[in-house]
C-alpha cells in the first residue's frame, strides 16, 4: 500500500486552516497543521512533506522569513513552498516571494479547484520519487547480496532493473508532460525553475541505472537522497 503523503498547512487564522483542509480533503493525503511559522518548522523537522501550503502574512516570523529558514536547510530545502497572501500585491510582492523560494504565490481568495489542482501534481510527484527511492533501495539490497547465488541472482538482478527503468520512465514521461504544460500555461519562474530541478534529479537517477546495466561497469550506486 502507497503510504499517503503528507502535506503542511501554516496559516495563524483556524478559519483559514479549516478551510485549506476542506478544499483539501478530496486529495485524500494527510494535512498537518502548523499556526505558526516556529509551529511549521518544528514539524519540518521530523516529518517529510510533499508540499507547504504557506500564509504570507503572519504575526512574528511572517511567511517570507518561514520560507527563508526551510530553505536554508538541506533536509527541507527541496520542498516545494505555494505562498497564499490576501495582500493585493503587484510584482515587486510577488517578486519577493520567488526569491524567498515559493514554486507559486495565490492570492486570496482563490479557486479552490485550481488550489487542489496544484497541490495534487506535487503531491504526484513526491509518490513518485518516493517509489523510485524504495526501488532503489531494493535494487542496491539485491546487488550487494545477489554475487553469491550465482546465475539466479543475476536473472533477478536483471528483472530489478527492468522494472526499475520503466517506472522511471514513466516519472520521466510525467515530468517532461508538465514542463512543456508549465512553458505553455504559466509565466511563473518559480514554478518552472522547480520542474527544471526534477528533470535534473530524474537525469541524475537515470544514469545511475544506466551505469548499473550489465557491461557497463555495475559499480555505480542508486542516489537516495530526497
Amino acid at each position: 500500500m502507497v503510504q499517503k503523503a503528507k502535506i503542511l498547512l501554516v496559516d495563524d487564522r483556524p478559519e483559514n486552516l479549516l478551510a485549506l483542509e476542506a478544499i483539501l480533503s478530496a486529495l485524500d493525503q494527510t494535512l498537518v497543521r502548523a499556526s505558526s511559522g516556529e509551529e511549521a518548522l518544528k514539524a519540518l523537522l521530523t516529518d517529510d512533506f510533499a508540499v507547504i501550503l504557506l500564509d504570507v502574512q503572519m504575526p512574528g516570523m511572517d511567511g517570507f522569513e518561514t520560507a527563508a529558514h526551510i530553505k536554508r536547510r538541506e533536509r527541507t530545502r527541496d520542498i516545494p513552498i505555494i505562498f497564499l497572501t490576501a495582500i493585493n500585491h503587484g510584482p515587486h510582492h510577488t517578486f519577493r516571494g520567488y526569491a524567498a523560494g515559493a514554486v507559486d504565490y495565490i492570492s486570496k481568495p482563490f479557486d479552490p479547484w485550481v488550489l487542489r489542482a496544484k497541490v495534487s501534481v506535487f503531491v504526484e510527484l513526491y509518490t513518485k520519487n518516493c517509489q523510485l527511492r524504495e526501488q532503489a533501495a531494493l535494487l542496491r539490497l539485491q546487488l550487494e547480496g545477489g554475487s553469491s547465488n550465482g546465475v539466479d541472482a543475476g536473472k533477478e538482478t536483471a528483472g530489478l532493473l527492468a522494472e526499475l527503468s520503466a517506472r522511471l520512465a514513466a516519472v520521466e514521461e510525467q515530468a517532461e508532460a508538465l514542463t512543456k504544460q508549465l512553458g505553455e500555461d504559466s509565466a511563473d519562474a518559480g514554478v518552472v525553475a522547480t520542474a527544471a530541478h526534477l528533470e535534473r534529479k530524474l537525469t541524475g537517477l537515470r544514469r545511475a541505472l544506466d551505469a548499473l546495466e550489465p557491461g557497463t561497469g555495475g559499480g555505480a550506486m542508486l542516489p537516495l537522497q530526497g
